[in-house]
């Protein structure tokens, strides 16, 4: 809701109304919920907000072209809304069992007049995100935002407890994935084009039963950090986001217990979970030519709870 504020020298203005941040979403405590790995937004209760409704774009990506992997929820459908909305075709892949999440984004996409290529796919197969590059650039008629966002979280009690099929799941996705893909990616990227990972606060802040997890997104820090460094001179710029507790998917797939479930986000000083929709505005800067200064960092959003 939006009001007139008229100024001391009379001239109106626009001014959004002051929302309250603990507030603004639901908290915790949430009911018991388990889905089958890999989980659907679309069954989760309360369902994630991903800005369908409220985020509003003015144009700042207007021509670009991007691929998100993880697209179909989380993070990766907020940021896929908000470029639509911001002007630019997106592309986005998911694993097949994602697809009625996807076939909502892809709907909302096109609602917007942009192109949307839907390409599913398991990212654990080096030979996939090779064909996954040549299909969103062809399908999107080139490249220039690349959003290596898909993850594996699964928790485990003990390190005992993680098979060796389990670590290199996580770790194929997590980290081998976004290497084949930028790889694969780096000959269609120009000067100006930008790469973003989606990292974690765990990278800095691991939780115990997250072990193997963890670990992959302290690589996906260092690949932000490295790679900046790396592609800078050639006018590519790299950064990364850092959820903490955030409603997706994931937490009721197994990437959360039962008990840390119904307390999720109880634990920041905002007192709740965010939602991706609130991390909608950070992917778009990032990508945005206004921040062409802007490169090797890691972004924290966590409600005030731990660093990137």
């Amino acid at each position: 809701m939006m009001k007139k504020k008229e100024n001391k020298a009379g001239d109106k203005s626009v001014s959004a109304e002051l929302e309250d941040p603990t507030k603004k979403y639901p908290k915790p405590p949430f009911k018991k919920q388990k889905q089958p790995w890999p989980g659907l937004a679309c069954k989760m209760d309360p369902m994630p907000d991903h800005g369908e409704i409220s985020y509003v774009g003015s144009g700042r990506l207007t021509g670009r072209k991007a691929l998100i992997t993880g697209g179909d929820s989380g993070m990766g459908r907020a940021a896929a809304i908000a470029y639509a909305r911001e002007g630019a075709d997106v592309a986005i892949n998911y694993l097949p069992a994602e697809e009625p999440d996807a076939k909502q984004v892809i709907e909302l996409i096109k609602k917007e007049g942009r192109k949307a290529v839907a390409i599913p796919g398991d990212l654990r197969e080096e030979a996939f995100c090779t064909r996954l590059v040549e299909k969103a650039v062809k399908g999107l008629g080139g490249l220039d935002i690349l959003i290596n966002n898909a993850a594996h979280q699964q928790t485990r009690p003990s390190i005992l407890d993680i098979s060796a099929e389990d670590f290199d799941s996580t770790m194929k996705t997590n980290v081998y994935a976004p290497f084949w893909i930028t790889k694969a990616a780096l000959p269609h990227l120009k000067p100006g084009s930008v790469i973003i990972v989606t990292t974690s606060v765990q990278a800095t802040d691991p939780s115990p039963e997250l072990f193997d997890y963890a670990q992959t997104k302290a690589a996906n820090t260092s690949y932000v950090r490295s790679l900046a460094k790396q592609l800078g001179p050639k006018g590519i710029r790299v950064n990364g986001v850092a959820p903490g507790p955030i409603w997706t998917p994931l937490q009721v797939s197994g990437g959360a217990t039962m008990e840390k479930l119904k307390n999720f986000g109880g634990h920041t000083p905002l007192g709740r979970p965010g939602q991706p929709a609130e991390l909608c505005s950070i992917y778009v800067q990032l990508a945005a030519s206004d921040s062409s200064y802007t490169t090797g960092q890691v972004y924290g959003v966590a409600g005030g709870d731990g660093q990137p």
